[in-house]
């Protein structure tokens, strides 16, 4: 199996950006996907930007793409869009149907997971518009993603995301900015103070949610080094890490040694002591997100 790091989806600063892509080019990904998914007020690095990075690790030996934002609202995100599209030199992964549509039988895409592709009806569509890989939405159970591989469309590539808080949706509505009293197109970028977004608690004070400017994210931190057999039984052929904002190359790493046959338990562990909230796995296995079902066998 590959390894992919997948978009940033938090709002870091521009030189910890570069920071982090230098560590990146170095690491044990094979697959690094550039662009801003979240919120287009997110303006630290523009689309040259990203496609200068995607260059600098194409030159790394990783295979580069340009993702695109799950949310399209305006005018000028569509003109964005078309942009990232029409880049010409990398391949797009599609985080929404408008995104799908312009690339439509002009390019092989990524078809990425708020595509909410549930059957292989789904899939094979897309494969019929220039899919060659998609990546399973983060709630599907390996009992359902076994069900679509049966009829997995020739050449189309599995991925799945295996580390970092899980996507769960988006909104219109800027949670950061409401939770400052602020407008959200008058936010003052108030994401750049939460680099591993804004954790909320219920009542009893237990970890709930992670607010992410429109985006929320599970809080505690999905995490299948420990189901590695079972991922690779199911036929997945790439593992999506997440990106936090410390450790990303050092969690690549163990899920490398792990594929060349390190021991699970202890990377698990070892995994476990860098994650800002406790660790779940629980869609996998068929169970609600937020439970761990591992036991130290995959």
């Amino acid at each position: 199996m590959k390894l992919a790091v997948g978009p940033i989806l938090y709002y870091w600063p521009r030189e910890k950006l570069l920071g982090f892509y230098a560590e990146i080019a170095e690491s044990a990904a094979d697959i690094v996907y550039l662009g801003e998914v979240v919120c287009s007020r997110r303006h630290e690095f523009r689309l040259a930007d990203w496609v200068a990075l995607a260059r600098d690790m194409a030159g790394a030996g990783k295979q580069a793409v340009l993702s695109s934002q799950a949310l399209i609202e305006s005018e000028s995100d569509l003109k964005g869009l078309r942009r990232l599209v029409g880049n010409g030199e990398f391949a797009v992964e599609a985080n929404e149907m408008g995104a799908v549509r312009l690339l439509a039988g002009r390019a092989r895409f990524v078809a990425g997971p708020h595509l909410n592709v549930y059957n292989p009806h789904t899939l094979q569509f897309l494969a019929a518009l220039g899919a060659g890989r998609w990546v399973m939405p983060v709630e599907m159970s390996r009992q359902m993603l076994v069900g679509i591989q049966a009829a997995r469309p020739e050449g189309m590539e599995t991925e799945v995301f295996a580390y970092g808080r899980l996507p769960l949706a988006f909104s219109a509505r800027c949670f950061t900015a409401r939770h400052y009293n602020l407008q959200k197109d008058d936010c003052q970028f108030r994401c750049l103070d939460h680099p591993a977004g804004e954790r909320v608690r219920t009542l009893e004070g237990d970890s709930f949610l992670t607010l992410n400017g429109i985006q929320t994210q599970s809080a505690r931190v999905h995490n299948l080094i420990g189901s590695l057999g079972s991922l690779a039984d199911a036929g997945v052929d790439v593992l999506r890490v997440s990106p936090q904002p410390e450790h990303t190359a050092e969690i690549l790493r163990r899920f490398r040694d792990c594929l060349n046959g390190a021991d699970a338990t202890a990377a698990r562990r070892f995994t476990e002591g860098l994650m800002p909230d406790a660790g779940c796995d629980g869609y996998w296995h068929g169970r609600p997100g937020f439970e761990q079902s591992w036991k130290g066998a995959s």
